[in-house]
């Protein structure tokens, strides 16, 4: 689904949204590189710590990417806030995959927090969950 933002700046960022999650959910992983900033922090569903750094977080989509097969990935009704060189992009999430033998419809909650260095859209904080029971 395509959604349009009145404000430029908004449109960019989420322009930058929508690629990095094309990169884990229909392209490579690695290329999450190029989103997720050296010194990025995740509070995931299925972690018990957090992830500490960009290449955790890659690790921790990458080896989600690697043990799945993706069908569908939607973001729906996002928001972003911009504050300066920063913004909070929030949205829900709906996805199927296949995992273990067995296909998982499910849905939930994504926040991420980003920084504008050198020109470029980072994401430095990352917290999901799937929708409470």
């Amino acid at each position: 689904m395509t959604f349009n933002f009145n404000d430029p700046l908004k449109q960019e960022i989420w322009a930058t949204v929508r690629a990095m999650n094309d990169a884990w959910t229909k392209g490579d992983p690695d290329d999450l590189g190029k989103f997720f900033h050296r010194d990025m922090v995740a509070i995931t569903a299925t972690d018990r710590n957090r992830l500490d750094g960009g290449a955790a977080c890659i690790a921790g989509w990458k080896g989600f990417s690697n043990a799945a097969r993706i069908h569908r990935w939607e973001e729906i009704d996002p928001v972003i806030h911009v504050y300066g060189d920063s913004a909070v992009v929030s949205y829900y999430f709906d996805m199927s995959f296949d995992m273990g033998g067995q296909t998982i419809d499910t849905g939930g909650r994504d926040m991420f927090f980003f920084v504008r260095e050198n020109g470029r859209w980072w994401a430095v904080a990352d917290q999901y969950s799937p929708y409470p029971a």
